[in-house]
């Protein structure tokens, strides 16, 4: 061999891929932190998409409950209510607060039904409410 091809191997850099270790004879190189080094620089980057929150089943129902819970809007809409309680006793006056007081009265009703139901089916490990979780909480 010349000395300018040994020359020019020394200077020559090794590829990026390649992982130089230098070790005694009588000591051990640590493989495992050998293997990390090589897996993270092969390991190529997803560039940070996380996967959206996944809720367990029910758990949106319970919040949508709890929300309706807390709400002061009116569930039920007024006139729909007002002519359906008119039909039911054409014979009996109401004054205008009685009527708006009504469809609040129903509505948190429900909703109290629907939360019960909702923790009967859960307790029987189901998702959809059923007939008898209804009637088990009435």
């Amino acid at each position: 061999m010349f000395v300018s091809d040994i020359q020019n191997k020394a200077n020559s850099k090794p590829p990026e891929d390649y992982i130089h270790v230098r070790a005694r004879r009588d000591q051990a190189t640590d493989s495992h932190s050998l293997v990390e080094t090589v897996a993270r620089k092969a390991a190529p980057t997803t560039g940070g998409v996380k996967k959206p929150l996944r809720y367990r089943p029910g758990t949106v129902t319970l919040h949508e409950i709890h929300k309706y819970r807390k709400s002061t809007e009116l569930l039920i809409r007024t006139l729909p209510f007002q002519r359906l309680s008119q039909n039911l006793k054409a014979d009996l006056r109401l004054q205008s607060q009685a009527v708006l007081a009504l469809p609040e009265a129903a509505g948190a009703c429900l909703v109290g039904l629907f939360e019960d139901t909702n923790l009967c089916a859960i307790h029987a490990m189901r998702v959809t409410i059923m007939s008898r979780d209804v009637q088990l909480t009435r």
